[in-house]
């Protein structure tokens, strides 16, 4: 089965720095666009970030404000995500999906192929 390996998640307190890791599985990354997924609890799961699959097209969610950084390293076959000024509504579980498209969907696209189990992330004091 074709799924990522998520990790780098934990407890941080607020203002402090977490980077996700999502290690491809059973595939090799080059050809799929990767998103990084929030859902905090009790809502629905958003997606945070994407990446192209040439790593040169990034997007991220508005409410953001440059604190996440989302990366890629073909030849690691792990995609990353860098957090950094992270809030108390940071917290929650973070999943990677790829699709086999070249470029990021728009925000409401629904047809990632592959996931991971998901890192959970808790900001707190």
């Amino acid at each position: 089965q074709l799924q990522f390996v998520e990790s780098g998640g934990g407890l941080v307190q607020p203002g402090g720095s977490l980077r996700l890791s999502c290690a491809a599985s059973r595939f090799t990354l080059p050809g799929y666009t990767i998103a990084w997924f929030h859902q905090a609890p009790g809502k629905e799961r958003e997606r945070v970030s994407c990446i192209s699959s040439d790593g040169r097209g990034t997007h991220y969610a508005n409410s953001l404000k440059g604190r996440f950084t989302i990366s890629r390293d073909n030849a690691k076959n792990t995609a990353y995500l860098q957090m950094n000024s992270l809030k108390p509504e940071d917290t929650g579980v973070y999943y990677c999906a790829a699709v086999g498209i070249s470029n990021c969907p728009g925000y409401n696209y629904n047809r990632w192929a592959i996931w991971g189990q998901g890192t959970q992330v808790t900001v707190s004091s």
